[in-house]
């Protein structure tokens, strides 16, 4: 079955959408200085989007950013919220920025493993040559029995 895609809806990568219908939005008032302004106007924005009961992600995906997310979920249900701006509007706009920039980190293929290696014999040679010139140095700076 093919979902449509609306223009409003969160583009993660290609094949990964959020839809709109699946965030839910909190207003509230900002924190901090901001005159008579701070007291009236709810622009502090908090996104929500529940992470365990999407259908936005396939199952794989889903299990690594449950893993990846663990410690910012509560109940399976990402959070962020954004004040950083006066107007709702950029807030909001904020905490989808980061909601996308959250997921395509949490569902990244994980890096490959590295494959150990050895450092050749002239590297190895090289290495005990110099080890071997410093003990000469420090050898000779040392004190003999005769002074």
């Amino acid at each position: 079955m093919l979902a449509l895609v609306s223009d409003d809806d969160l583009r993660v990568r290609p094949g990964v959408v959020i839809p709109r219908a699946e965030l839910s939005w909190r207003f509230s008032r900002s924190g901090g200085p901001g005159g008579q302004g701070v007291n009236t106007a709810d622009s502090r924005a908090e996104l929500s989007w529940d992470v365990a009961g999407t259908a936005a992600l396939s199952d794989a995906l889903k299990e690594r950013a449950l893993h990846r997310l663990a410690n910012r979920l509560v109940d399976g249900v990402l959070t962020i919220d954004s004040s950083v701006h006066r107007s709702q509007l950029l807030n909001r706009r904020d905490a989808e920025a980061r909601l996308v920039a959250l997921v395509v980190d949490a569902i990244a293929a994980p890096p490959r493993p590295r494959r150990p290696t050895k450092p050749s014999r002239g590297a190895v040679e090289r290495r005990l040559d110099a080890k071997h010139r410093r003990s000469q140095t420090k050898r000779h700076r040392r004190a003999g029995p005769d002074d």
